[in-house]
This record gives C-alpha cells, sequence and structure tokens, in this order.
C-alpha cells in the first residue's frame, strides 16, 4: 500500500469549522508547543493551556525555561492538541495551531491567567510566580475523521479578529500498489 495525499476542492463552512476547532481544543487540558533556538534548533514542551474565544491559546511559564527564552527571541510558535487516549486504528481527532508567541504583561497577561484559571481551578499565589504567554494563530489545521471524513485535514486561516476563513482540504488515502 502507498499513501497518496489529494486537495479537495470541497470548501467547509466557517460554522462547521468553528464548532469542530472548538471541540477539539477543549478535548485535552494539554498540549504540546513547538518553538525554535535562535540557533535554529527545534523545542517541544507539554503543558497545560486554555484558549480565549478569539482562537489564541494562553499559559503560563518561567520566563527562564527553553520554550520562554525561543519564543522570547523568536515568536514563531506552532501547538498541537490532541486526546492521548486516542488508540491507533480508530477515529482520530486532532489540531494544530501555528503563529506567534509572546509573553504578555499588564491587562493583557491578566486576562490570559484569569482563562487559564477559568479552565483550572487554580491558587492566585500559584498563578503569579509565572509569566502569561499567547500564541496568537494564523492558521489551524484539524483531523477529526468523525466531523470531516477519515483521513482527511482541513486548514483554516486566522484572521487578526478572529474570523476563520476556509484555505484547504486534504485527503490522505491508501491506494493498493502492484505487485
Amino acid at each position: 500500500m502507498t499513501v497518496t495525499v489529494g486537495r479537495v476542492r470541497r470548501r467547509i463552512s466557517t460554522a462547521r469549522i468553528r464548532r469542530a476547532a472548538r471541540r477539539l481544543l477543549d478535548a485535552a487540558p494539554l498540549c504540546t508547543l513547538a518553538t525554535v533556538s535562535p540557533k535554529g534548533r527545534a523545542h517541544v514542551n507539554t503543558m497545560y493551556f486554555a484558549r480565549t474565544e478569539a482562537w489564541d491559546l494562553v499559559w503560563l511559564s518561567a520566563a527562564m525555561s527553553q520554550h520562554s527564552r525561543n519564543i522570547a527571541s523568536n515568536g514563531t510558535a506552532a501547538i498541537a492538541v490532541y486526546d492521548s487516549d486516542q488508540r491507533w486504528g480508530g477515529t482520530d481527532r486532532r489540531i494544530q495551531v501555528f503563529g506567534r508567541a509572546r509573553a504578555l504583561r499588564g491587562r493583557e497577561a491578566r486576562q490570559a491567567v484569569a482563562a487559564y484559571g477559568h479552565r483550572f481551578a487554580s491558587d492566585e499565589d500559584v498563578l503569579s510566580r509565572f509569566v502569561a504567554y499567547r500564541l496568537r494563530p494564523s492558521r489551524l489545521k484539524l483531523f477529526d475523521e468523525r466531523v470531516f471524513g477519515g483521513g482527511t485535514f482541513v486548514t483554516a486561516r486566522v484572521g487578526r479578529d478572529g474570523t476563520l476563513a476556509w484555505e484547504r482540504t486534504e485527503t490522505y488515502r491508501d491506494v493498493p500498489t502492484a505487485g
């Protein structure tokens, strides 16, 4: 068997993408953050996160952690969210978020801490020991086989105002090989 990738012209409605993205982001409290070091080395970190209504993902972290230092020098980042109880061969679901991340200050930091505190019951003293960060997405890549069908990825652009717009649909299919 060989896997082929095809682009499908089938547009997905904004409402359908929005519903699926919210469900996928709410499906797990943990995410994996990918950042890039000043020397171009990839770094990943698993952490707890919360989301805002505008698709921003927020988290709290130590300012001197590797991913925090990477964000300070290069804000390019990506986050993957998935339910870690999924099993191979089942109906899979996950979302990838691509954009720019940065440390927050003032009112923005207080709002991020409030969103985080709303999702995770945390002591104010504990929350105050960390720096609040935000990833502002430019793209979402959704994979939800229950919603979009098997082997189907849907990519959406995220506008500065938080609007979503379908960009492309890709399907991955097994094709029998001659032999």
